[in-house]
């Protein structure tokens, strides 16, 4: 059966229209507030949603998701939340839902039964940053039991024989990390080596979409990493946008998520949607 994911990704691509996916923490900024904020990224025109677990030690995030991440975990958010909110979301939005983070954590949780949750709660796919494809079937043996797209990253010093099993591997998308480093990163001087490599990616992988995502703050940086890729991935610029509309205490929980709404609309549209 063609996963939601698949569904959503083919449709743009025979529109010629590039994807978004919008990267938020689930419990960021409160448990409370993240069905509204998902909710906001859908009506801002995201195409798909990520939605983080919270890990203490997450390795590839820089510190506006890291700060994320521990305000959750700080406000008892668990993984039964992550599948609450999930199922919350699935009843008023039918746009992709994917869940991110750490295998540790789905591990302590069993990967079976964390599997059958996350498909029960609405969950189209799975990233999991720091499981490489040679230790994946202890995850995607379930994953793929219950129609979990498992998607695999690609990074600029990936040999082109390791992006080819990837591509083979993966489901959904071929996650192209744009930079050596940590999400959140500038993308200021190095934008020609990116596209660089954007363009050594696109030549090997030829069995799935291709998106590409770290370090994209603005509709420019995205529409210039798109011109070899399906789509672009934003996350922590979003998480910069949260973390300063929670913390002004003049603006209402309405005109919070209004802007959020609007900041998605702007990286998908280039255009001030306020």
């Amino acid at each position: 059966m063609t996963s939601r994911l698949t569904r959503r990704l083919g449709e743009l691509r025979a529109a010629n229209e590039k994807a978004m996916g919008i990267f938020v923490t689930n419990g960021f900024p409160t448990l409370q507030d993240t069905p509204g904020v998902l909710r906001a990224l859908a009506a801002g025109g995201a195409d798909f949603v990520e939605l983080g677990m919270p890990f203490s030690d997450p390795l590839a995030e820089g510190l506006p998701i890291q700060r994320s991440s521990a305000r959750a975990l700080a406000g008892g958010v668990t993984m039964e939340d992550a599948f609450r909110c999930a199922a919350d979301f699935r009843m008023s939005c039918d746009i992709p839902l994917l869940l991110m983070g750490y295998v540790n954590p789905i591990l302590q949780y069993g990967p079976e039964a964390f599997c059958q949750l996350a498909r029960e709660s609405g969950i189209d796919g799975l990233i999991v940053p720091d499981l490489p494809p040679e230790e994946s079937a202890l995850l995607s043996d379930y994953a793929f039991r219950v129609g979990l797209d498992l998607i695999f990253l690609a990074a600029p010093n990936t040999s082109d024989t390791r992006i080819q099993k990837i591509d083979r591997m993966t489901t959904g998308f071929v996650y192209a990390v744009s930079i050596t480093g940590l999400t959140g990163s500038g993308l200021n001087g190095r934008m020609q080596a990116i596209e660089s490599y954007l363009e050594r990616v696109r030549g090997l992988v030829t069995l799935n979409p291709l998106l590409v995502g770290f370090g994209i703050r603005s509709h420019e940086d995205a529409r210039r990493l798109t011109r070899n890729t399906d789509g672009f991935i934003v996350g922590s610029a979003l998480v910069r946008q949260i973390e300063a509309l929670w913390e002004n205490g003049s603006l209402s929980d309405m005109q919070r998520l209004s802007r959020v709404e609007a900041f998605v609309c702007t990286l998908k549209n280039g255009q001030d949607c306020t």
